[in-house]
């Protein structure tokens, strides 16, 4: 559906996901298929996965082997590695023989394989594992971080990257220097160490605060749970309520609230007398609590359970779609 819930693409697949860079991902005789926005699938090649379009491209897996087609669904670079990673600053990270270099976007190896791993291109660096340590190479391969960790992770947008040391992670900068030593509990399967608004969620003695891009503990842990910051706003959890505070640590909103989610385009999720509403920023509820699920809103619409059916609502919290039945 598009914004005013107008149906352009009928339901005729048994799975969809959301699109990402003008495709979508639709499962079709058990298969993956990309589709463009005008509904049309790629079908040149049925391939075993596909992943998102990443400058063009997209990796593909037919059996074992690795590959990638382009945004026509053409073999762009032949299916024949034993691994392969999205494309990132005009470079991929792929295996051959046990060891992974860089190819650029015609399939040329820019950097010889010699790496027992190699992560994404970020700020002109990637991680990579020589000798079972991870450091970070340039686009010439050189290690310009020596490799002395255990894993680390690609740079994020304000020159921080993440690594770890057995159960715990900290932070060095693009010149190496360490910011702050691995003392953050990693729990599986859990996402750690990502910042926002210049504040990454900490974990220690099972109690949650913040660390800020520098290295400094800003909001020292002491909640029972604590979400990412958003809109310059962060969920918070204290004696089983929950509600938010601002970027200096102080309640915004009172914990209140049964459950409650991350603000998105001015509006959060809060869970009242057993159902979901919306507030606002000042922590007024702008949408009444009447549905049994939400999802955060996006693009000016909010995914909803109502009355045990989907449907989407505007901002105003108007159905602009519903399930039909």
């Amino acid at each position: 559906m598009d914004a005013s819930g107008e149906v352009v693409i009928e339901p005729q697949y048994f799975e969809v996901e959301d699109f990402y860079n003008g495709f979508a991902r639709v499962r079709l005789n058990d298969k993956p298929v990309p589709l463009d926005s005008l509904g049309r699938l790629l079908m040149k090649h049925v391939f075993n996965y596909v992943g998102h379009f990443e400058e063009g491209l997209a990796r593909v897996r037919l059996v074992n082997k690795w590959g990638y087609i382009d945004t026509r669904g053409r073999i762009a670079i032949p299916i024949t590695f034993e691994d392969a990673s999205d494309f990132s600053e005009g470079l991929a990270a792929v295996r051959v023989d046990g060891l992974y270099g860089y190819i650029d976007n015609e399939g040329s190896f820019v950097i010889p394989a010699q790496f027992e791993w190699a992560g994404d291109f970020s700020l002109g660096l990637a991680p990579a594992i020589m000798d079972g340590q991870t450091g970070f190479i340039d686009k010439f391969g050189t290690f310009v971080i020596e490799p002395r960790y255990e894993h680390c992770f690609p740079f994020q947008d304000d020159e921080i990257a993440v690594f770890t040391q057995g159960a715990q992670w900290g932070f060095l900068n693009r010149s190496g220097q360490v910011l702050h030593p691995p003392a953050f509990d990693i729990f599986e399967g859990v996402p750690f160490g990502l910042f926002f608004d210049g504040m990454a969620q900490i974990v220690q003695r099972d109690r949650y605060g913040f660390v800020n891009k520098r290295g400094r503990i800003v909001i020292e842990p002491q909640y029972d749970f604590a979400g990412d910051f958003s809109e310059g706003l962060a969920l918070i959890e204290q004696d089983g309520r929950f509600g938010y505070i601002d970027l200096q640590g102080r309640i915004v909103i009172e914990p209140q609230f049964e459950d409650a989610g991350v603000f998105s385009e001015g509006l959060a999720q809060v869970k009242v007398g057993g159902l979901w509403g919306f507030i606002d920023l000042g922590g007024k509820l702008v949408i009444q609590p009447r549905f049994e699920q939400v999802l955060p809103f996006r693009d000016g619409l909010a995914w909803v359970a109502y009355q045990g059916l989907w449907a989407y609502i505007d901002r105003w919290g108007d159905l602009v779609w519903r399930e039909k039945v």
